[in-house]
């Protein structure tokens, strides 16, 4: 049986639901993730109503800012690879970022609209409700194409996530856009991937593991919306690379304290 990973057990209060993406403010192994997880302990935290991604205000370059997510395994290392992406290609200072880990391309939440990590109580436990793990962000349109390289680079020349020790739906590799494959980038995102020999096919949703096959699944980010991780997850370490440092995981807490990560009504630090 697949081991599970629980967070200490909290008490929650009022519900949370979809979290959307921030727009910017403007001027391993599954055994070594799994038994590290299994040893945070967290505190009582309050929940939050549905918001989405919502940058402060828009920079020069923010022409029609929308709401995207992708997953390719663990998400701790996708964030930081879209941190740096974002900076990049947008030019974006610390406080601007927009990604956060997150989940998607489940159907259901729990009847207060929350979907968590695992966790000892099986508080709305993302694998059980069908999401897997991905990076929301809110980037202009016109540079989804650009996104879109950066995102099936994570996959190698193998065409594999970089931890395919992490095995299960919950790691499926998979991406969202408005309007799924109806998108107006698509074309550009699917030649994308198959520079890679990736192949892009439909999510049904709460879809199988991906794991040696080259795949990924494409959502409508406006019917399989993405749901804001915990706190606890935002900006963390992983155990691919030797540590992103302080500076790095710092951001966390500036992210919080300006209103870009909310809290999720979910197990957690804080």
């Amino acid at each position: 049986m697949k081991t599970v990973c629980f967070l200490l057990s909290l008490c929650l209060a009022s519900p949370a639901s979809a979290y959307t993406a921030p727009k910017p403010n403007k001027p391993t192994t599954i055994s070594h993730r799994r038994a590290f997880l299994s040893k945070i302990a967290g505190a009582t935290i309050a929940a939050t109503s549905a918001v989405t991604l919502n940058p402060n205000s828009a920079s020069a370059a923010d022409d029609n800012l929308q709401n995207v997510y992708w997953g390719a395994g663990c998400y701790w290392h996708v964030q930081h690879e879209f941190i740096l992406a974002e900076r990049s290609i947008l030019g974006r200072k610390d406080n601007e970022l927009t990604s956060l880990t997150g989940y998607a391309g489940g159907f259901k939440t729990d009847s207060e609209g929350r979907v968590c990590y695992h966790n000892f109580k099986s508080i709305a436990d993302y694998g059980k409700l069908g999401h897997g793990e991905v990076v929301g962000m809110t980037i202009p349109e016109s540079k989804v194409e650009d996104f879109a390289v950066e995102y099936f680079k994570l996959f190698g020349d193998k065409g594999e996530r970089a931890d395919p020790g992490d095995k299960g739906g919950e790691y499926r590799s998979l991406l969202g856009l408005p309007g799924g494959s109806k998108h107006p980038a698509f074309a550009q995102v699917e030649a994308a991937g198959k520079a890679r020999g990736m192949t892009l096919v439909d999510g049904k949703g709460n879809d199988p593991d991906t794991l040696g096959k080259r795949l990924v699944y494409v959502y409508d980010s406006n019917k399989f919306p993405f749901y804001q991780a915990e706190f606890y997850h935002q900006y963390h370490n992983d155990f691919l690379t030797p540590a992103y440092g302080k500076e790095y995981n710092n951001l966390a807490e500036a992210a919080l304290d300006d209103g870009r990560i909310k809290i999720t009504g979910c197990p957690d630090r804080v």
